[in-house]
């Protein structure tokens, strides 16, 4: 890949051709990309301690450095000549430097080129109120979502959106919207901050970048509650775990108020996966997607403390959008996105996803044999 003399604007530079989503460097071995979810090292020597600590040095300014000297941690953005931009996290490790360094395109994406089911599109179309969770592990796309539907809303509505990040990864453009972006650290001291005085800004769109404690949860409901759109993105795996998630911030005697506020204000979760696409196909993963929406029942299923049984009213309300895992895994081999294999791999009930899939043949080789037999 790259070899000879590496400064870190070559290094970021060659993520474009790659096509990697990530690179690390890390003391001992030589800089590593990520590659279709895959790690590959660049052809060269591995980092020395001296090289690992200052490889950064031409794209830290002196108050960030300052600032990770202090404290060990540090996120900001950083952007090339040609618009490409990238998410830096520079952490300590073993008395050194390292860094996981996130490349986010220049521009944003749109539902179709990420993938994603027609619901998403649809849902904030028709929402102009209310909480809408974008959740999953790390790396699975859910700022590129975000991003998605924060600009439907910028070139279809006239609003006013204002995004807390950290740090600021896609720029928007304002369309029909006007858009304010802070970012922590330096256009605010931190989301509790943000958060408290978001409201007076007179404000129809909200994006939380990350809800992480108490205060970011809290204001988000509470913005959710009063009128506004709240956008926000939350880390658990998939959406039942959300709501345990949010819950463990607050103290007991609080969950039931907490309960109250979520099963009035939420509209959707949306949890998803990046998978390896088939070999050939137009993009290197796409995305699984695990979507509920409130409606009534869920509503109450949540004031009820009833979330275990949130799955059955998941798995029967496709006809509302709503779709499991194991059902979008399905559908996905039967586009012809992934493989059987890989969809096996990410299963989380490898027995009914087969079932699905069988079940899936059999109405088409129904629905050949009847067209056959009309001809």
């Amino acid at each position: 890949m790259i070899s000879g003399n590496m400064s870190i604007q070559k290094l970021l530079g060659a993520m474009k051709k790659l096509d990697a989503s990530d690179l690390h460097i890390k003391v001992g071995i030589p800089p590593t990309y990520r590659i279709g979810g895959r790690l590959r090292p660049v052809e060269a020597e591995p980092l020395t301690e001296d090289e690992a600590d200052h490889l950064l040095d031409p794209i830290i300014e002196s108050g960030k450095l300052e600032r990770f000297v202090k404290t060990g941690n540090l996120d900001f953005a950083w952007h090339l000549p040609d618009g490409d931009r990238f998410r830096v996290n520079v952490f300590r490790s073993g008395a050194h430097t390292h860094a996981a360094i996130r490349r986010v395109k220049a521009e944003i994406p749109d539902y179709a080129a990420l993938h994603l089911p027609p619901i998403y599109e649809k849902l904030v179309s028709e929402t102009n109120e209310g909480l809408i969770l974008v959740v999953g592990v790390t790396g699975c796309g859910k700022s590129s979502t975000q991003a998605a539907m924060v600009n439907q809303v910028n070139l279809t509505r006239s609003e006013h959106i204002i995004t807390i990040e950290d740090p600021v990864e896609y720029r928007f453009t304002p369309a029909k919207s006007i858009i304010s972006q802070r970012e922590i650290g330096i256009d605010v001291e931190s989301f509790p901050i943000a958060l408290r005085y978001v409201v007076r800004q007179d404000p129809d769109v909200i994006f939380i970048g990350e809800m992480r404690d108490q205060e970011t949860v809290l204001a988000a409901i509470q913005a959710a509650e009063t009128g506004h759109l709240v956008f926000a993105t939350l880390h658990t795996a998939d959406t039942m775990q959300a709501f345990g998630r949010m819950l463990e911030f607050f103290p007991e005697s609080e969950r039931g108020f907490i309960r109250s506020s979520l099963a009035s204000s939420l509209r959707a979760i949306l949890a998803q996966r990046l998978l390896p696409a088939v070999p050939g196909f137009e993009v290197k993963v796409v995305p699984a997607c695990e979507v509920l929406i409130s409606n009534s029942t869920v509503r109450e299923y949540i004031r009820d403390n009833r979330e275990a049984d949130l799955p059955a009213i998941v798995n029967s309300s496709a006809g509302e959008g709503m779709s499991s895992f194991t059902q979008s895994l399905a559908d996905l081999v039967k586009k012809e996105w992934i493989d059987l294999l890989t969809a096996l791999d990410y299963a989380p009930n490898r027995e009914a996803l087969q079932s699905m899939v069988r079940g899936l043949e059999v109405k088409a080789s129904t629905l050949v044999g009847r067209i056959r037999g009309k001809s």
